[in-house]
C-alpha cells in the first residue's frame, strides 16, 4: 500500500508552449502555412466560441500582406530557444512542453520528403532541453494543421487528411523516440467543437450537416490515435497520451434538473477519453448519435484498433469551471454564470476547487495517471522600473497546486505539473501578447512591437523555489 504524503520525488516540474503560438519564422527555411498563421487579433476577447469559417476565408487570408497575424512572428523561439531554455534551467524546470509544427516537416502535409531544415531545427531543440536537464513532452498536434492540406481535403473529416496525419506521427516517433518519451497525440481533443477550424480544419459549406460532419472528424482523430499507440509499441520507452481541455460543470442549483443538465454536460466531454481508455463508444452517445441522424464511417477492424490500443496517460489542461442549469444545451458555450466565483478579465471563472474536482473525476473514472500539461493565468502585467511584480499569478499557481497535491494525497497518480506557460506568448484563442500567462515577460505589443527581450518576473523565483522544494515551499513572498 502507498503511502503518499506529497509529490513523489521524479515529479515532473515545468511549463508548456506550442509552436503555433511561440516559434515564429513562419514564413523560413522551407516551413509551410498553417491554420493558426491567419488567426488575427481580435481584441479584447470574452466568452468560449469561435466562428465557423469558409472556405473563402481560408483563400483570402492566406495571401494577405496587409492584415497583422501574430502567430506568423510568435516570440521568435525559432532563434531564441537556446536562450529561453537557459532560463527554464535557471528555473529547475524538470521538463518542457512543446509541439512539433507539421508544416515545419512536411510543408503541405503530405509531401513525399521532410524538410530537413526543419527536421534539424527539432533535432536541434530536443537536443538542447535534454541539454538543460529536462524531460521533452511532445505534443504531436498543437493547432498546426497544414493550410494547403486542410484546402485540398477537408481537414480531418477526410480520410486523406487523416493518413497524412498518421505518416506524420510515424515519422516523428520514428526519428525522435530516443529523445521524447510522453508523446500527446491531439492537443485538447474535445476542444474542437469550440474551434472546429483551428483543429479539424472544418468550415462552413453550403448544405452542410455540421455535427454529422464534426463527429466523422473526431472518430479519425480517435482512429489515429490508436494508430500512432499501435506504431509506438515498437518503442517500448514511449508513452502515447490523449489530451483533454477541462470544461467541467456545476449544476446551478440542487434542481434536479440542473444536476442533469450538468451530469449530460460532463459526459459530452468524457465521451472523447471514454473512447480512448476504455475502447469503445459509450451508450450515451450511441443514442445522442441516433437521436440526431449522425451516422459514423466507421471502416472494418477500427472498433477493434480502438478497443486494443488504449491510451497510456491522461494529459489535462485545467484553467476554469463552468456552471450549468436546466437553460442550458449540451453544448460547451451554453453555461450560466456561478454566482461564487471571481472571473479574469478574459471572462474566464476561476476556481482552484475546481482543480481538485476535476482531477478526482477524471481518476475515479479511468485509473490512469494524469499529466498536467497546462494551468495558468493569463493577464495584463505591467513593468515598473524594469520588474514584474505580478503576486496575482504567484496566488493562482499557488492555489491550484494545493489542490493538487489535495488530489495526490487522495491517491490520484500525477506524473507532472506544466504550467502555462514558462514565457509570454500569443494567446491561442485572441492572438493577444498583453494576455499574458509568462513567468518571463517578454517585451512585445499585441501589434509586435518592442525589443523582445526576455525579463523574469516575481512569479519566476517563486516557481523556483516551489520546484526546488518539490512542492513543498509555496510561501508567497
Amino acid at each position: 500500500m502507498k503511502n503518499q504524503h506529497g509529490f513523489p520525488s521524479n515529479f515532473l516540474w515545468g511549463g508548456a508552449m506550442a509552436a503555433s503560438q511561440c516559434e515564429g519564422a513562419w514564413d523560413q527555411d522551407g516551413k509551410g502555412m498553417i491554420l493558426a498563421e491567419i488567426d488575427h487579433n481580435s481584441g479584447d476577447y470574452q466568452g468560449l466560441a469561435f466562428p465557423l469559417r469558409d472556405q473563402a476565408y481560408l483563400e483570402h487570408f492566406k495571401n494577405d500582406k496587409e492584415t497583422d497575424f501574430p502567430k506568423r512572428r510568435g516570440i521568435d523561439f525559432y532563434h531564441t530557444y537556446r536562450e529561453d531554455l537557459a532560463l527554464l534551467k535557471e528555473a529547475g524546470f524538470r521538463c518542457f512542453r512543446t509541439s512539433i509544427d507539421w508544416a515545419r516537416i512536411f510543408p503541405h502535409g503530405d509531401d513525399e520528403q521532410p524538410n530537413m531544415l526543419g527536421v534539424t531545427f527539432y533535432d536541434d531543440l530536443l537536443a538542447e532541453i535534454r541539454a538543460k536537464g529536462m524531460e521533452p513532452v511532445i505534443t504531436i498536434s498543437h493547432y498546426e494543421l497544414p493550410a494547403d492540406l486542410v484546402e485540398r481535403t477537408g481537414g480531418w473529416k477526410s480520410r486523406e487528411f487523416n493518413e497524412a496525419f498518421i505518416r506524420f506521427a510515424q515519422f516523428a516517433i520514428e526519428r525522435w523516440h530516443d529523445q521524447v518519451r510522453y508523446w500527446v497525440v491531439i492537443n485538447q481533443i474535445n476542444l474542437a467543437e469550440l474551434l472546429p477550424f483551428e483543429t479539424l480544419g472544418l468550415w462552413e459549406s453550403e448544405g452542410q450537416n455540421f455535427w454529422q460532419e464534426y463527429y466523422q472528424a473526431i472518430h479519425h482523430q480517435l482512429v489515429a490515435c490508436a494508430r500512432v499507440k499501435q506504431f509506438a509499441k515498437a518503442y517500448p520507452d514511449c508513452r502515447i497520451g490523449t489530451m483533454n481541455a477541462d470544461m467541467s460543470a456545476y449544476p446551478k442549483t440542487p434542481h434536479p434538473d440542473d444536476v442533469i443538465a450538468a451530469m449530460k454536460h460532463n459526459r459530452m466531454n468524457y465521451f472523447y477519453t471514454d473512447v480512448a481508455f476504455r475502447g469503445h463508444y459509450p451508450g450515451y452517445m450511441l443514442r445522442y448519435f441516433e437521436e440526431n441522424e449522425i451516422h459514423l464511417d466507421i471502416r472494418e477492424g477500427e472498433l477493434q484498433l480502438l478497443d486494443e490500443n488504449r491510451m497510456d496517460f491522461f494529459g489535462i489542461s485545467y484553467y476554469f469551471t463552468l456552471c450549468k442549469d436546466h437553460t442550458c444545451t449540451l453544448r460547451q458555450e451554453s453555461t450560466v454564470d456561478n454566482p461564487y466565483l471571481e472571473k479574469t478579465k478574459w471572462g474566464w471563472a476561476i476556481d482552484p476547487k475546481g482543480f481538485y474536482y476535476s482531477l478526482s473525476q477524471y481518476y475515479d473514472r479511468y485509473e490512469v495517471p494524469i499529466f498536467v500539461l497546462e494551468n495558468g493565468l493569463g493577464c495584463h502585467d505591467t513593468v515598473e522600473n524594469g520588474e514584474i511584480y505580478d503576486d496575482y499569478r504567484i496566488h493562482y499557481l499557488k492555489e491550484h497546486i494545493c489542490e493538487m497535491k489535495n488530489a495526490v494525497l487522495d491517491g490520484v497518480e500525477i506524473l507532472g505539473y506544466c504550467m502555462w506557460s514558462p514565457l509570454d506568448i500569443v494567446s491561442a484563442s485572441s492572438s493577444q501578447m498583453s494576455k499574458r500567462y509568462g513567468l518571463i515577460y517578454v517585451d512585445l505589443d499585441d501589434r509586435g512591437a518592442g525589443s523582445g527581450k526576455r525579463i523574469k518576473k516575481d512569479s519566476f523565483n517563486w516557481y523556483r523555489q516551489v520546484i526546488a522544494s518539490n512542492g513543498e515551499n509555496l510561501e508567497e513572498e
